[in-house]
Order: structure tokens, then sequence, then C-alpha cells
């Protein structure tokens, strides 16, 4: 298993002469039935995960874990006198999905060769022409309602980029597609010297949008960490060698159905028997999700959530929804310019395999997923979905980054990942795109497992592995960077010349594949869909007969596609890597509203990237165009919160999803693309460079003696990505108080229609009728956008959200809630229709503007054509309370907290289950606290003052070390921290340090960084301490260093946890705690208030009494005292207070409940520091989610960096 690597890495790191270390769970359990019992099964099944653990019922049995066992054998698959049937057979059998066409074409290229195919090739061949790789349907040619298309599916999607190439430097031709980026300073470690420095060149991003449906379905938290991995190594792999920068996630699920909180919409109905129900998807894919990148280091900063599902009148079984559920991974990577393009693989280049052992996790993923749920067997299922080792993939991302470091001398020729069908797919792509073919030694494959078969060797999708293409030359500069992140590679073969894959066993004598390459990547026969259009039943006027405006806004408040997102935000690391402007947590109550994530290109100027998803799925079941619309124009309202040069600048990810074998939906799917490909795009001057089709999006089964069916609609889920020019100009939905009156402003692109078709209303009154909503006029939407930006670049602006779900209604909420404040609509002259225009979902915004610059923003209004959609609808005010007016008349008046707790209550109620119920209720009180000030810093001291200037100026720059370990992901910001600070920041690794090849004596300090060394297997940072403790050569350098007078340690994070178990060596730290799990049992993070306590510690020299927001994201910061240790000699230096400034242990303002709110230590005379906060991630104000708006370049943490600067001298 994944554990097993890492953990035995940590012992033979320390010296440990093993070969494998396993864990075991011991459970005794009372009324156990016999082994032959129903019931034992499924208790068992209950208590392990099939894929990585045995069940043993005597402890001696253990050892079977360690023996060897007997290679699986070869298959040959005899085709005798019935071809067509011993293949379909093999087809049923192995889960191959093959179409019948394939089949015959098969047998066809058989029959030239003139012998039987081994199973390892008919696995190989299944997993390359799944749906899920060859994208068949969107390739097709097409009739719809008996006319002939001239344009496939993809052909409609090209379009659109040849009609809008600008931007855009790599479209279709590889893992992502790349665009241009802005100039900015690159930080990067020299390669000669391991010193971080600044490149100024352009800095191009990646980008993509992955989905992973079927394995999420089948088990939710790996299904979703292995789509978040593969969605990264596409980042890594694009090009010659990606960054992974920035993600964002997302779920469609149907209705989530929480135990014990019943909604009145939720209808009782047969679940589908061999997938995860919606709460359990909803409970553990996002963390799976959150848990890989927080693991690996990537920030989450956005995404979406829907839950929708509609029963049919009048035909039993048969339902609208997402049983089988969306689950979207995506973000952008950063690329150097020379790094764009892959290079052409050449005769001679080597293979290579790097990444994780073979293990049979995860065998024939493509053709699984590309099946309608439940049509295959509960076997084949369970043995698609992979399980995840982000820390694995961490070290792989390392040996990429170290060989785009090199620039021009980068050996990478070409990168594939290894994702669905293993090495089978990766490595003949990898060939088959350069016009080459290749010989490749199975036995050269690394493996964990030796009783696999050449085919499981070949095709298991164990996660984390990339193939890449070396030139000969290059190879020792290769293996050297392998060797120093410690990560697993082989040399398992070469390109030839010949077009033809060989893939032999020489230990063996087996020749597992001899196929020409267009076998396996030729033509089978092109797909061609009939597609008939079922126009869908739409009354004009929706069914609004007995709802009430009160009830109507709680339970739409209550709907998760409205509500807080808070249980899905919190897990996932907003802050690692040091370049996040704009995540969701919006203002000093840091409410999830945002809609646009926004990312800084580097550590010293503020261009970055903006990026945003959107869909609107129900209306599809009216229209599936008008739906294609509404996302693509949403993503455009959304993205519009950013400073963007132009909407010719935007370009999109388009994920489809559909059931396209259900009557209808594959004409639908066909609208829906030609709507955006063919007709808006065009018109709007942007391009889909990328994308993804899942088109299997129905689960199908029995219960009793009735056939149950749920069907997705035709979901598009557009990812818009752009350039922006100054992160500073973001908008938020905050509304402010502290620039005097001003009004809102509502820009209603549907221009008064008030739609209510497939809305959110509707849905949670399980009402039918009304027509949908539809961009009836792109000019709008671009003028829209083009408003927005010249308003916001005249400083116009103070609030800026975009109307989606749950019509303005919700829209006004978010931003008051976010604001801390009341509102005063008045209904007059655009809302005398209540119900529809408050609850409509047109596309559209609201904007906060100065009365004192109402007629300018009037001005520009007309000058866009606007004026006529556009309406003065209100003002925030400071008394909490929501008070609608209709011709001078309080039509509604709405407690303030009422609302705010409906919409926060699906999040609670989904934390009470998940995590810590007592923090849980914690943080709800929290929210519900209306005179909490929200974060309220207060400074002793002028962060504009920079203590270190004359040091610096001298431009002696002292050398520190940038620690880390395998799986610690921290170290570029610390980097940037220390380097501004007049340091020259030096990448070291433990293996530089073991062997022999860097000294810690060479150095005035170091810094021991953030992240999950060794995964945290045996707890976070046990394993990095282990493997200093237990090396007599490292104990020796460690103890020396803390020792010497002249020398400093910071730990945060990991490296805090790491050095808290090195306090034996380090004089002064023996009263020193433990760090263990968080109070509420969850990984953590947000941004939370420290005060500056008064210590030695020489990084808060000058600090004291400060009380400063910081960046906080762990799972296991919470203090606790040994009995030998004594907490008031501990000399802590940090502690959590709230946001009235008292220390607190109270959730979430303390994020771990850490008793006295202690955040962090230092040595007694000051020199060695620990922490679990992220100073070094928010040394600038503009990485901060909020800051008081008067703070400058510098945000107060940049001191302590400045303030180790002046201790050095």
């Amino acid at each position: 298993s994944p554990w097993s690597s890492k953990a035995t890495d940590i012992l033979h790191g320390a010296g440990f002469e093993i070969r494998r270390v396993e864990r075991g769970l011991a459970w005794l359990i009372s009324g156990l039935p016999e082994a032959d019992a129903p019931d034992y099964a499924a208790i068992m099944a209950l208590l392990h995960d099939a894929m990585t653990q045995s069940v043993l019922t005597r402890l001696d049995e253990a050892q079977r874990l360690f023996l060897a066992g007997t290679p699986g054998a070869l298959v040959q698959v005899a085709l005798g006198r019935d071809p067509q049937a011993a293949l379909a057979e093999a087809n049923r059998r192995l889960g191959l999905a093959l179409a019948d066409d394939e089949i015959e074409y098969l047998v066809e290229r058989y029959a030239e060769l003139g012998r039987d195919p081994t199973d390892a090739e008919l696995f190989m061949f299944a997993q390359a022409n799944s749906e899920h790789c060859r994208h068949k349907v969107f390739n097709a040619s097409w009739t719809v309602d008996g006319e002939q298309q001239d344009k496939t599916l993809f052909g409609m999607i090209k379009h659109t980029h040849q009609q809008s190439p600008a931007h855009t430097l790599s479209a279709y031709s590889d893992n992502a597609a790349v665009l241009q980026g802005s100039n900015g300073k690159r930080l990067l470690a020299a390669p000669c010297d391991r010193v971080w420095r600044k490149h100024d060149e352009r800095i191009d991003f990646a980008i993509k949008v992955e989905t992973h449906n079927h394995p999420t379905a089948i088990a939710p938290w790996p299904g979703a960490a292995t789509g978040a991995g593969g969605e990264i190594r596409d980042e890594g792999a694009t090009g010659r060698g990606g960054k992974p920068k920035a993600g964002l996630t997302g779920f469609s699920v149907s209705d989530l159905r929480i135990p014990g909180h019943p909604q009145p919409w939720e209808v009782q109905r047969p679940l589908p028997p061999r997938m995860a129900s919606a709460f359990e998807i909803m409970r553990d894919g996002p963390l799976g999700a959150a848990a890989f990148n927080n693991e690996f280091g990537r920030p989450c900063l956005g995404g979406y959530f829907r839950t929708f599902e509609s029963e049919l009148p009048g035909v039993f079984g048969l339902r609208r929804g997402y049983d089988k559920p969306i689950m979207l991974a995506g973000g952008l990577a950063n690329l150097r310019p020379s790094h764009v393009l892959k290079r052409l693989v050449q005769p001679g280049n080597r293979v290579i395999v790097l990444g994780g052992p073979a293990m049979l996790i995860g065998l024939g993923g493509g053709a699984a997923s590309s099946v309608a749920g439940g049509a295959s067997s509960a076997e084949l299922d369970f043995a698609s979905v992979q399980r995840d080792n982000a820390e694995m993939e961490r070290r792989c991302q390392e040996v990429i980054d170290a060989c785009c470091a090199r620039g021009d001398r980068n050996p990478i020729v070409s990168v594939h990942d290894v994702g669905a069908g293993g090495l089978s797919n990766a490595i003949p792509e990898l060939l088959n795109d350069a016009g080459v073919g290749g010989v490749i030694d199975l036995s050269k494959i690394p493996c964990d497992d030796p009783s696999l078969s050449p085919m499981q060797v070949w095709s298991n999708e164990s996660q984390e592995r990339y193939v890449l293409a070396i030139a000969p030359q290059d190879l020792p500069d290769f293996e050297a960077m392998c060797q120093r992140e410690r990560c697993p590679y082989a040399v398992v073969g070469e390109a030839t010349s010949e077009r033809q894959l060989i893939v032999r066993d020489p230990h063996r004598a087996l020749s597992v594949i001899d196929l020409p390459m267009d076998v396996l990547f030729g033509k089978p026969p092109r797909m061609h869909r009939d597609a008939m259009r079922m126009k869908p039943r739409v009354d004009l006027v929706p069914d609004l007969s007995g709802i009430g405006t009160d009830e109507a806004l709680l339970r739409v408040l209550r709907l998760p596609t409205v509500g807080s997102k808070s249980f899905l935000i919190t897990i996932g690391d907003r802050t690692v890597g040091g370049l996040n402007h704009r995540d969701p947590m919006v203002g000093p109550w840091q409410v999830p509203v945002a809609d646009c994530a926004v990312t800084l290109v580097d550590f010293d100027g503020y261009a970055g990237e903006a990026m945003a998803m959107a869909e609107r799925a129900p209306v599809a079941l009216l229209s599936s165009a008008d739906a294609a619309r509404l996302a693509v124009g949403e993503a455009i309202t959304n993205l519009a919160a950013a400073p963007i040069a132009s909407l010719g600048e935007i370009r999109l990810s388009a994920n489809w999803m559909a059931a396209v074998n259900h009557p209808g939906e594959d004409a639908a799917l066909f609208d829906a693309v030609r709507a955006v490909g063919m007709e808006l795009c065009p018109a709007l001057d942007i391009s889909i460079p990328v994308g993804k089709d899942s088109l299997s999006m129905q689960t199908v089964w029995m219960d009793g003696e009735q056939e149950q069916c749920t069907v997705s609609p035709v979901s598009l889920v557009i990812t818009g990505f752009a350039r922006v020019a100054d992160v500073r100009r973001t908008l938020t939905p905050q509304l402010r108080l502290d620039r005097g009156n001003s009004d809102l402003w509502l820009i209603d692109l549907g221009a008064g229609r008030d739609r209510l078709g497939g809305s959110v209303l509707t849905q949670v009154f399980n009402r039918n009728g009304g027509v949908p909503p539809d961009l009836n006029d792109a000019k709008h939407l671009q003028a829209m956008f083009e408003l927005i930006q010249q308003a916001n670049t005249g400083g116009l602006l103070l609030a800026y959200h975009d109307r989606s779900d749950g019509g303005v209604i919700s829209t006004l909420l978010e931003m008051a809630f976010a604001g801390h404040c009341g509102l005063e609509i008045r209904l007059d002259g655009w809302a005398e229709a209540t119900l529809p225009a408050l609850f409509n979902e047109e596309l559209g915004a609201v904007v906060q503007v100065a009365e004192a610059n109402r007629e300018a923003f009037e001005a520009l209004l007309v000058e866009y054509g606007l004026a006529a959609v556009s309406h003065r609808i209100g003002r925030p005010m400071n008394k909490l309370g929501i008070k609608l007016f209709l011709g001078g008349e309080a039509l509604f008046k709405w407690n303030w907290s009422t609302l705010y707790k409906a919409w926060n209550e699906t999040s609670h109620a989904m934390q009470r289950l998940r995590d810590n119920p007592l923090s849980a209720d914690a943080e709800l009180e929290w929210r519900m606290d209306d005179a909490d000030p929200g974060i309220s810093p207060k400074l002793s001291f002028d962060p504009a003052q920079d203590v270190a200037a004359a040091l610096i100026a001298s431009g002696k720059r002292p050398r520190v070390a940038i620690l880390r370990e395998q799986g610690v992901n921290g170290q570029v910001e610390m980097a940037a921290a220390f380097s501004r600070a007049g340091f020259d920041a030096v990448d070291v690794h433990m293996s530089d340090l073991a062997s022999g090849h860097v000294k810690l004596a060479d150095f005035c300090g170091f810094a021991a960084c953030g992240g999950f060394s060794y995964g945290d297997v045996l707890g976070a940072g046990r394993g990095w301490a282990t493997s200093i403790l237990y090396n007599d050569m490292l104990r020796t350098q460690f103890t020396t260093f803390f020792a010497d007078q002249s020398k400093f340690a910071l730990g945060v994070c990991n490296g805090c946890q790491m050095l808290s178990q090195l306090k034996e060596i380090i004089p002064g730290a023996q009263h020193w705690p433990k760090f263990l799990q968080n109070a509420s049992e969850q990984y953590e993070s947000r941004i939370a208030t420290l005060e500056i306590l008064d210590s030695p510690s020489i990084f808060f020299q000058g600090m004291t009494g400060s009380r400063i927001p910081v960046a906080v994201a762990h799972a296991e910061g919470r203090v606790t005292f040994p009995s030998t240790c004594s907490p008031s000699k501990s000399h802590g230096a940090l502690r959590f207070v709230d946001n009235r400034g008292k220390p607190t242990e109270n959730f979430p303002l303390n994020s771990n409940g850490s008793p006295g709110g202690l955040a962090g230590f230092t040595a007694a005379d000051g020199r060695v520091t620990i922490m679990m906060p992220h100073p070094e991630r928010v040394f600038r104000s503009v990485q901060l989610s909020w800051c008081p708006p008067a703070w400058g370049e510098d945000s107060p943490w940049m001191r302590m960096f400045r303030n180790a600067r002046t201790w050095c001298g």
C-alpha cells in the first residue's frame, strides 16, 4: 500500500535494515458471525479497504503479507474457429467495454498478424480506445432529426479556437491548454548552487479541468483524491514540464438526504446499491480531493457544488439527477516559455517511468468510466478505483521542477502522466505522438507486488507515475535529480524508428506485446450518431400557487447549491505556495461568497491569473442550448470581478456530461455544443482550447422487480481563465460601510423577463413550469463585462457579485452576510412581481457604488447601452436587518440572523456528522454572534519600516538553508520571504545532508518548511525527526548546529512538528509540547489572528503585543504538554486571540484547540523558534484573504524575517 512504501522509507532513512513494514489494525468484535455466515462478508467490507488491506483472523497470519507470491500468467486468448465469439467472451470477462465494430476490427487485424492476442494486448487496446480516452462521441459524425450535420462535436469546439486563436499557445495537443501569461520574476533554485534566484521572464500558464465521476461514485474518498491527483499530473506533464499552482473542485450530486436533517423537497426513493449515496459522496469525496491537494501542496481556491434531483411525473422508476455524480478537479500551472511544447521523441531516447511502484490498485478505469453505472460487475467497478499517494506525486513534481529550472538544458524531451490504462496507455501515447515505436522491458518496471501478471503490471493504474523520454546523454543528470529527491524511477526501454511496440519480460522469456503501432492507434470504424430531438414540455407560466415569499427564501437558502459552502472550503489549504490572492473567504468575517479565484504571478508584482467555474445544468431539462449559454455567461460574470484587460483574453475549459444513450440526450448534447461552439463563443471572441467529456451519466439498477434509472441532465461545466493586470483591484461581494453612503445597482441581462424555468425556487417546491432563462443578447453580456472593468478601473465600484442560483435576493443576502450589514431594498420599477423578480436566475450582477459616484456610474450605463436594464435597487445599512419596500410600504422584514442561520444550516449539518460536532456547533455559534467585530488587527510597530534596510544595502547576504524532506511542499514561499529579507536562501534537501554534499554548519540558520514529510504516516513530522535522531551523522550535525550561539532555526507547520520532536538536542527546549490532531478532528485552513507574546525569540523582537491575521493550515496542531513538561517554562511566543483581542481556545478562531491558544514557542535563548501558522505565506499584504485597506506592500509578518537578518548582523 502507499502507507507501507512511505513508512518503509522512514525506517530505511533511520538506518533500519528492513525489507518492508506493514501496519495492522486490530478489531475486537462481540457477536461476530461465523466466517460462512451471510453477514460476515458485509461486516468485513465495512471494516477494511479490500484494495489495500487483508483480513486476518489470527495474528500469525500476518506473515502472509511478506510472502512473495507467484507471478500471474500471461494469457493467450485463443481465437479458434469463431474469433468473434472468443473476443466477445474476453470482452465480458475482462470488462473491456469494446463495441461490436471494435471486436470486428480486432478479428481482422489479428487475422493479418496470424496469431492469437495476449490478454495484455487486449486490455491495452480497450483502455487506449475507450470512450474515456478516444472521445468517440465527440469525434463521431452526426445526423440530427434526419439531417446530416457537417461538423463533429469536437469540430464545433475547435471552431472557437479557429475564430479566436489569440493568447493561446497550445490547444488540443497536450494534457492541458497553455495560455500566454504576464511578465514576472520567476523564483527558481539555481541548479549550480541551489540558491533561490529571480528570473525575469514571461510566465505562461496551463489550464485544465478533469472529471473523475465513476470512481467517486464507487469509493468517494479515493475516487475524488485520485481525480485531483490525476488532474495535477496533467498540468505537471504539459509541454516539457509545468508547475501546478492552484486548483478548483466541483461536485454535482442528487439530493443529500443528510441523516436527521430531512428537507421538504427530498423524496424518499430507492438508491443504487453499488454506489455511494449523495450524503456519503459529499461527506467523503471533498475530503479526499482536499487531502490530495493539501499533501501535494496545491491550494484549492474555488469550485462549485450543486444538488439536483427531479422525479419525472408519470414515469415510475425514472428520474433526473446525479446518482452518478460529477466530480471535477481543475486548475492552472505555470510554464517557462521554452517548455510550452513537447519535443519529438527520437529513436534511441530512453523511456523512463518516474514515480511509485506498480501495485494492483486500479485496473480498467478507462473502460469502466465509459459505461453507465450498474452496467458492469461490482468486482470490475471496485477494481477500477485507484488509491492515492500524494507524497509520491510531490516527489515526482520536485524532479520535474528541477528539470525545468535548467531552462534550455531541461532534459525532458516529452512527458505524459500515467492515468487510465496505466503504462499500457501512457507509454504507447508517448511514442505514438512522435511517430516512433519502442522496445520495453517489463521486468524493469518497479513493482511492489510480485504476484502480478504481465497484463496487470502493464495496465494497472497505480497513481503518481509519469513516463518521460530522455536523451541518453542527459540520463546521468536526470538520475542525480531523482536520487536527490528520493523519487523512484526506472529506464524501461527505448524508442525505435520502427513503429512497432514490443514489450518483453526477459526473466520469464515472455513476449507480452508485439504489435504494429497502427493496430493500437489505427482507425477502427468511426462512430456515427443518429439522434432525434425530444422536445420537453414547457409550461409558459410556472406553478407558484401557494408559495409564500418567507418560506421560499428559507428553503432557497437551505438548498446546498445556494447555502454556505464552508464545510467544503476550510478542509482545503488555500495559502500554500504563497501566490494566492483571492479565495472564497471574504472580508473580516471570512464569509465564503467569492466566485472568482485569483493568483499572483510572482512574489514581487501584482500581475496574476483569474479562474472561475460555472454551470446551470437544471435548465438543460428545458433547453440544453439555453443551459450551455448560461454556463458560459455565468463564468464570464464570475470572472468580471477580476481586472481583466478584455473579454477576448478569457479562455474556457468545457466539461461535458451527458447520458448519450438515453433517448434524446445525444441530440440535447449536440444542441448545447453547437450553441456555444458555433454561436456564442465566436460572438464573444473567446475560445475553448481544452475540455473533457463524460458521456455515461446514468445509473441503472433493479429494486426488486422494478428497474430504476437516474439520468443526469446534459451538464456543461465551464471554467474560465484569464490574465490579471493588478490583483489588488479584484472586487469581492463584501458590502463596504466605510466609504459613506452608497447605492446597490442591479444589472439585469434578462431585461425584466424574470424567467423561472429550471430555477432553485421551483426545485425546492418540486414544481414544474416556466420558460428557462437564456442569454438573449451576447452584446449585452460583453457590454456588462466592459462596463464593470471600466468602472473598476475608475474606482467606482465598492463591491460586486453576480446573480446566479437563488436569484438576486440570494446575491444581495450574500453581500450583506459578507459585509455584516443590513439591507434596504426598493422593489419599485423592477420587482412588483415579487417571486419571479427576486428568485429568477437570469444573468446579471449587483454592484455597490458610492453616492458620490452615482452620476459617473449612470453615465457609464448609458455609454454601454445598459441603462434600460439597470436599476438602483437599494442600499446597505449599518443596522442588521433586511427590509424590502414597495410603494413606500415595508413589504417584507426579515431578521438578519434567521436568514444567516438558514444559509449556514446545511454546512453546519454536514460538519456535525463529519467532524467533531462540538467544533461544528462552536463555529455556528461564532458565526451567529452579531456583535463580533471581525478580524481586528493591532500593531505595535510600522510594517513599512525595513529594520534590515542598511544591512541589505551592504550587499552581504547571509546563507540560510531552506530545509525540506520528501513530502515537504512549502519551500518556495519560505525562500521568497528570506530572500526579500536579505538572505541568500539555499534549497537544501535532507538527502543533501545525509549524503555529505551539504553541511548544516555552512549556514547561519535554517528554516524547516511546511508540508507532509513522508506523508505524515507515523505522525506529523515524526518521520522527519526520526531520520535525524536515528542517524548518527545527522544527529551530530543538528546537535552541533543548535549548540552554536551564532546560528538560528525556524520551524513552521511540519517543520514545527519535526523540531518539537528534536527538543532533546535543542538547548532550552525541553518543555516544548507535542502537536496532536486538531480538536475538530479535521484539517483546518483558515485565517486566524495571532498575538505576539513577550519572548526571547529573535524573530519577534519589537512586535510584542501586536495582533496579526495569519494563514493557518494543518491537521495536527493541537498543543499537548507531556507530564514531564511545564507549560509555564515552554517559552510561548504566539497565541490565538479572538476578534476582540482575547486569548481563545474556542473554535474556529483557535483552529486547533490548543490550551491557552498557544501556537508558537521559542528556545530559552530565542534562537530556535517553532510555530504552526504560516507567516511565510502572507509576508505581503496582497497574499492575505483580507487585511485592512491601509496596509501597504509588506504585511506585518515581513518584520520577523527582517528581524532574523538584523540578528545575523
